[in-house]
């Protein structure tokens, strides 16, 4: 069974070594889903959607909100964000996927090798 829940963080950033307009400081509100998979346990979930909450707040959040994210990742694109969130919590979940969406319409996706 998959589960999934979707949270949201704004961070600042730039492109160092990149020529357009992301080379300069700017921000993003950025959406994150993130998607888990598991055996539903005795109590009758996969996992509490509030322990998925406090794990991705602690492990991700805390560090991302209202960062620079070029002090966390050091080339802080959209795919090295999402490489980034994901070490963070494979250690912890059952990760299927991190789905990190930049602004709106552009995302970009890790999901777990096949």
């Amino acid at each position: 069974m998959r589960l999934g829940r979707t949270f949201y963080f704004d961070s600042s950033h730039y492109l160092p070594d990149y020529d357009g307009k992301c080379e300069k400081h700017h921000g993003h509100t950025y959406r994150l889903d993130i998607i888990i998979e598991g055996p539903i346990a005795d109590d009758g979930m996969v996992l509490d959607f509030g322990k998925l909450k406090e794990k991705v707040d602690r492990l991700v959040l805390t560090d991302l909100d209202h960062a620079c994210l070029n002090d966390i990742v050091g080339n802080p694109t959209a795919e090295n964000i999402a490489e980034w969130i994901w070490e963070r919590l494979s250690a912890e979940l059952p990760m299927q996927s991190v789905r990190l969406w930049e602004g709106k319409g552009k995302w970009v996706e890790k999901r777990c090798a096949l």
